[in-house]
């Protein structure tokens, strides 16, 4: 009986040793778990320090708020950045939002419209956003490019275009602070587990893809519509403008205004006539009113200007002829 109850016992010490160590074996690994899921954010995120760039691509992706452009935009205003390229998805058969983009951007500020590129794509991933804009980097021998895109895909992005260029030129990411990923707690937001989860699954892809894959030269374009200035967009927007389309508008606005411009003549033309009648009715009983003032009354004797005149001169004669005849009839005496 003794030796039964020893061998229990043993047996129940070695139950509790084992039960005691699969407890802590657990505990560990909900530690472990618990801080590679608190640290996974951050493994993501590549932030670098940028003090001035000459180059900054704004890669395709970017919410309805264009935080990227507004980033890009505040980098050139401060003085960090001196060109900008904006790259953007087709969206229809001859445009894409690369120049959604840029007309958004110029309204940021008073920027060189030959600073500011428009990089209209059609690729599915950034592999293919970097296939399209590496070689073009290369052969403009940019040296240093910041990369703006969503603050999960950063480490991923950097390590994409750094394995397709040959590490030239440098490429620089920063974490731009948007509130559909946030590092610290991506767990809390389900947005930004969304984006957790996906950023690690295409990172992991990222590596089969980029194995075994050679560096981009600058021969290597393959670019679904040229890299070109906003200056150089704006004139050819303005060229492909069909005015055989217009014609039929601008003669409508010109029958319109034609029409605006002949009501306004006839009402010109009948206020004149008005304020003409008005002055001739005015000046017709001016006329009258003088006409009466001059008519002598009833009463009056009529005695014209020139009786007057003649009654003067027969009394002239008469006091002149008196005193000659008066001296003579004494002389007679």
């Amino acid at each position: 009986m003794s030796k039964i109850l020893k061998s229990d016992k043993s047996n129940q010490k070695k139950k509790n040793f084992s039960i005691g160590i699969v407890l802590l074996i657990l505990f560990v690994i909900a530690v472990l778990t618990y801080a590679i899921f608190e640290k996974s954010g951050h493994w993501l995120v590549e932030d670098d320090e940028i003090g001035h760039v000459k180059w900054v691509a704004v890669l395709d992706g970017q919410t309805a708020d264009l935080e990227r452009s507004d980033y890009a935009a505040n980098l050139v205003k401060e003085g960090k950045a001196d060109s900008v390229l904006l790259l953007g998805r087709r969206v229809y058969r001859e445009r894409s939002n690369s120049e959604f983009y840029a007309d958004d951007f110029m309204k940021l500020g008073s920027f060189d419209s030959n600073a500011v590129f428009l990089v209209p794509h059609n690729d599915p991933s950034t592999i293919s956003e970097a296939y399209s804009l590496v070689p073009w980097l290369k052969k403009h021998k940019a040296d240093t490019v910041l990369l703006l895109t969503g603050a999960s895909s950063t480490y991923r992005v950097k390590r994409i275009f750094q394995k397709l260029s040959g590490n030239s030129p440098v490429y620089v990411t920063k974490d731009i602070h948007h509130y559909t990923y946030n590092p610290n707690c991506w767990y809390s937001n389900r947005e930004s587990r969304k984006d957790w989860l996906r950023s690690w699954a295409a990172l992991f892809a990222s590596y089969f893809d980029l194995f075994n894959t050679d560096t981009l030269e600058a021969v290597d374009s393959s670019y679904y519509k040229p890299i070109r200035s906003y200056a150089e967009y704006k004139r050819e927007f303005r060229s492909n403008v069909n005015l055989q389309k217009l014609l039929p508008k601008i003669e409508d606005k010109i029958k319109v205004e034609s029409e605006k411009e002949a009501v306004k003549d006839s009402v010109k033309a009948t206020a004149k006539e008005t304020t003409k009648e008005a002055v001739k009715d005015s000046s017709k009983t001016q006329e009258k009113t003088s006409a009466k003032a001059k008519e002598p009354s009833k009463d009056t004797p009529k005695a014209t200007a020139k009786e007057q005149p003649k009654e003067k001169a027969v009394e002239k004669k008469n006091d002149a002829k008196a005193p000659n005849k008066a001296p003579t009839k004494q002389g007679k005496k």
